[in-house]
């Protein structure tokens, strides 16, 4: 998923209203938040840490 400064969730997440993760880029990496609890905040990624979560993802969807 490319990221941009609004937030997005994944095309995967199919819009039903289940359990989803939006994402955004941030000046220091990427943002993460629930959709569910966006008012509890959010966790804050390096570049480095990004990448790797999503290599870790892309891997375990093999």
């Amino acid at each position: 998923m490319e990221l941009t400064k609004e937030w997005r969730k994944s095309s995967y997440s199919g819009g039903n209203g289940g359990h989803c993760v939006e994402a955004k880029r941030t000046s220091d990496g990427a943002a993460l938040r629930d959709t569910q609890n966006r008012a509890l905040g959010r966790v804050e990624t390096s570049p480095l840490e990004w990448g790797a979560l999503l290599t870790a993802l892309k891997g375990a969807a093999e």
